[in-house]
């Protein structure tokens, strides 16, 4: 039985819980702008530097965050955020593994689902929560989705320099766009301005040695990339071929099972593959709304 077979047969017998979300509105792509003949975008009229841009660190409405349903420091033990410790659990196990099983990239995790709408973004940002408040691992959240943006909206952040824009200027330094929060542990990467030849800038060469910084640099770094949808879009596959791990977001009683094994089998290059369940009804007795499994390709 193939890796595709296995999971669309997983996710028809497992039902788990899961808690309800808040969806975040989709920011509605800027036209592109072409220049001297070259692909190149420039910022629309509402683009503008927020002090993080000066200051390199924003304070998070973590108010804010909990009516989206992110978990945050200082909430305490609620069912989001056990939910979410079960499901980084192996993540976390995964990247830092030193031994004979250690995955290429371990550190560097894609969250993705195979349509929009169905809570990728929402499992991210709670996904880096949750790492962020581990004792000994920090966490760079990126917004990779970068035709349809929701981290910002999540976060309360403005429209920044970030990653299509690293990839565009070779002035440009990492350090000049990551952003620092409150949270001790979490730092932040936008996606940066739209542009026209976004998939062509991610499968770049200046892609593949910024991830293998971002990969490399820090040992306790977590790297966690909020996809686009795969199925939607072209940037998504080419993000997957560079990540050492990858969590599918299914949503319940939605999501076909032709779309998820169709989705699966765009991403079977990845070793290891996790899958969350999501917007599923609690039931009695139910601990956990997802699955993992590990197998290589």
């Amino acid at each position: 039985m193939s890796i595709i077979e296995k999971a669309a047969d997983k996710l028809e017998k497992e039902v788990k819980p899961h808690v309800q979300q808040a969806p975040a509105a989709p920011v509605d792509p800027a036209p592109a702008h072409g220049e001297n003949g070259v692909p190149r975008d420039e910022p629309g009229p509402d683009f503008q530097s927020s002090p993080a841009l000066t200051s390199k660190r924003i304070t998070l409405d973590q108010a804010k965050m909990r009516q989206y349903g992110i978990v945050t420091p200082a909430q305490g033990r609620t069912q989001i955020a056990e939910q979410f410790r079960v499901i980084k659990r192996p993540l976390l196990t995964n990247a830092f593994n030193k031994g004979p099983g250690m995955i290429k990239n371990g550190n560097l995790i894609m969250v993705t689902s195979a349509l929009a709408g169905e809570g990728k973004s929402f499992c991210t940002v709670n996904l880096a929560m949750s790492i962020a408040m581990e004792m000994d691992r920090t966490v760079l959240l990126v917004d990779a989705d970068v035709a349809r943006p929701s981290v910002p909206k999540i976060l309360g952040l403005g429209t920044e320099r970030g990653l299509l824009d690293i990839l565009l200027d070779d002035k440009l330094e990492l350090a000049d766009v990551l952003i620092k929060t409150d949270v001790e542990k979490l730092t932040l990467l936008t996606a940066g301005r739209r542009h026209t030849h976004s998939t062509e800038l991610l499968a770049s060469q200046s892609m593949g040695e910024l991830l293998k910084e971002l990969a490399e640099r820090y040992a306790d770094r977590v790297v966690i990339f909020d996809s686009p949808p795969l199925l939607l879009t072209s940037e998504a596959r080419v993000l997957a071929s560079q990540m050492g791990q990858i969590v599918l977001v299914v949503e319940a009683e939605r999501t076909s099972q032709q779309a998820v094994k169709e989705t699966l089998r765009q991403i079977e290059s990845c070793d290891v593959v996790n899958l969350i369940y999501n917007k599923a009804g609690s039931f009695s007795g139910g601990e956990y709304y997802g699955y993992y499994y590990h197998e290589s390709a």
